[in-house]
């Protein structure tokens, strides 16, 4: 008789097992949220959710052509700002002439497009000396100070702190600049100083 009842057992076995996975089947479709519920997001914050170490990025146009590329030693970047902060810092930004400019510092901050720049310690933006579409000779220019904050597509570079420009070998030396290299417009505040060269065009 315990032999019959074991053989009904495990006859009927794989129904019971399937039952009893139907049964998971409907809790779990019940239990868990509907499609499309919005999930809760938590508040972003102002710490790191990436590193880069010993690191170059490099950005293009539409044409495939480099429009810039960022080096640095270490790299942290923040989800509520989407900003990049870059120790020991190098860009190399083209415009749409492909005239080249260059910016270094200590650290720096820059958007995720590189468009903006601030550079912190030691910094130095260069634009190269180039021809303009007239022929006309444009110097090389060089900015220094502690803090520059450099526009690369508009190139524009301003600070609020003591800074150093030279354009070819002319030298001023002011406490705030603000100066538009398309308007060709300098805007020097507080204890201004320059050295002139006769020779500069």
């Amino acid at each position: 008789m315990f032999k019959d009842t074991w053989d009904r057992f495990v006859l009927y076995l794989p129904l019971l097992v399937m039952g009893a996975l139907a049964l998971a089947t409907y809790w779990l479709v019940h239990s868990a949220p509907p499609p499309g519920t919005p999930t809760a997001q938590r508040p972003l914050t102002h710490d790191p959710d990436y590193f880069m170490s010993g690191f170059s990025v490099r950005t293009f146009d539409t044409d495939g052509r480099v429009r810039s590329e960022v080096l640095g030693d270490k790299a942290r970047h923040y989800p509520d700002t989407q900003w990049l902060e870059i120790d020991a810092i190098r860009i190399k930004s083209y415009d749409d002439k492909g005239r080249l400019t260059t910016a270094t510092a200590t650290r720096g901050l820059t958007n995720e497009d590189t468009s903006e720049v601030q550079l912190l310690g030691d910094a130095v933006v260069v634009r190269e000396a180039s021809t303009s579409e007239n022929g006309k000779v444009l110097p090389r220019m060089e900015y220094r100070g502690e803090f520059l904050h450099a526009f690369m597509t508009t190139e524009r570079v301003t600070s609020h702190k003591p800074v150093i420009l030279m354009r070819g070998k002319d030298r001023f030396s002011a406490d705030a600049l603000d100066y538009d290299n398309v308007e060709q417009v300098v805007q020097m505040r507080g204890h201004v100083r320059g050295t002139l060269d006769p020779a500069t065009p």
